[in-house]
């Protein structure tokens, strides 16, 4: 069975400075080259090279902008795919778009669904339409965005994935809120579950503490960043163990059919 090794970056985003986050991430991950070297899977926070910065004119190309281009070459750097999220233009608003980038040049993307109305984030964002699943390594992977964390029924997993994660710019002010959500869906879609969140203040005074972190197919937590600080978590996934499980307690036939509109 399969064996998935992914890092997930808690980055100190800088507000509106995505020179200095590309630097920045490129000296964050360099410093992790031991752990980084055979690693499938590179995953940045939400809005990675800008900050959650949903009034300012600061969307970018969503074909050859310069957060993509980073994430290209980074892919191409560590031979491994590399995702994370990115403000791109779309029509007169934009959208929060998560890319995902193989080395071998191919990019594929998810549009976060869930925008998040006290933020005001519908008023400059579009909302998403499709859900998909990537594969990595043997891993079936549902890409998610922050407050898509929040709506199970989008996230049910119809036996069509085995790992779902999160990336976000969740504030430390709704942190167990946080904890508490990524072991549910775990627990509760027979998954392993990651989340990979920023530290440091937005430019609205916002502030986040991490809690970057991988949990199991049972809730039960892997391994976790250090809270308010630059990190680097690598974790190696089973499949094996995952599969064996859902064998032995296949709650998914028992599940309810819907279809989503």
């Amino acid at each position: 069975m399969s064996t998935l090794t992914v890092a997930l970056v808690q980055q100190a985003i800088e507000w509106l400075a995505p020179e200095h986050n590309f630097a920045q991430l490129d000296a964050q991950l360099s410093a992790e080259q031991a752990q980084l070297n055979g690693c499938d899977l590179i995953v940045l926070p939400e809005t990675f090279s800008t900050g959650f910065a949903l009034a300012e004119p600061c969307a970018e190309s969503p074909h050859h902008g310069e957060a993509l281009a980073f994430l290209q070459r980074q892919a191409q750097r560590w031979q491994a795919v590399v995702a994370g999220s990115v403000l791109v233009a779309q029509g007169e608003k934009k959208a929060n778009r998560f890319y995902w980038c193989w080395p071998d040049g191919t990019v594929r993307h998810y549009d976060k669904r869930h925008l998040f109305c006290l933020g005001k984030e519908g008023e400059h964002v579009i909302a998403g339409q499709e859900r998909v699943v990537f594969e990595v390594n043997g891993f079936r992977i549902l890409p998610q965005v922050c407050y898509d964390l929040r709506f199970p029924v989008f996230q049910r997993n119809r036996n069509d994935y085995d790992l779902m994660i999160n990336v976000a710019n969740w504030p430390a002010a709704r942190r167990r809120i946080w904890d508490t959500l990524l072991q549910a869906r775990a627990i509760e879609n027979q998954c392993y579950v990651l989340g990979c969140n920023r530290v440091g203040d937005d430019g609205y005074g916002t502030a986040h503490n991490g809690g970057t972190a991988a949990y199991d197919y049972t809730g039960a937590l892997l391994s976790s960043t250090p809270d308010n600080q630059a990190d680097v978590l690598v974790v190696s996934l089973e499949k094996a163990p995952l599969e064996s499980f859902k064998q032995g307690f296949p709650a998914h036939l028992d599940a309810d059919p819907f279809t989503l509109q």
